[in-house]
């Protein structure tokens, strides 16, 4: 096994999900199979996040606004958790939040919102200064 990706996947998954005191996501693929989960955390985490073509705050800045077009409020959670994780500023990522509007449609930006602000509320960023 390529030693360089086993580290790059240890060094974002650290930076990323730090705190995150819910199951992630290689927990869940594991406990059905512990040899998948860790090719797919091998791949996701260490090829695919571990890339450097953009830095860590946009990569999650995207991911973030994609997963609030496709309503998806379980990951979304844990991606506003990773995004807050590598230093984006709560306005930034409500604003990548607000930017889907027309393509998504106000109630997906509304449910993000709301998974944005429990998150904020949990970690006591909430409200968010002006």
């Amino acid at each position: 096994m390529d030693e360089d990706v086993r580290a790059r996947t240890q060094e974002v998954a650290a930076l990323y999900f730090e705190g995150v005191t819910e199951e992630k996501p290689f927990d869940l693929w594991r406990s059905f199979d512990p040899e998948l989960g860790k090719q797919l955390s091998l791949f996701i985490t260490g090829r695919m996040y571990g890339r450097e073509k953009v830095d860590h705050p946009t990569r999650q800045l995207i991911t973030v606004a994609v997963l609030t077009v496709l309503g998806r409020g379980e990951e979304l959670k844990l991606h506003i958790l990773a995004a807050l994780n590598v230093g984006c500023p709560p306005r930034q990522i409500a604003e990548a939040i607000f930017q889907t509007f027309t393509y998504a449609g106000i109630p997906t930006v509304n449910l993000a919102l709301k998974v944005f602000r429990e998150v904020l509320q949990e970690k006591g960023m909430w409200p968010i200064e002006k």
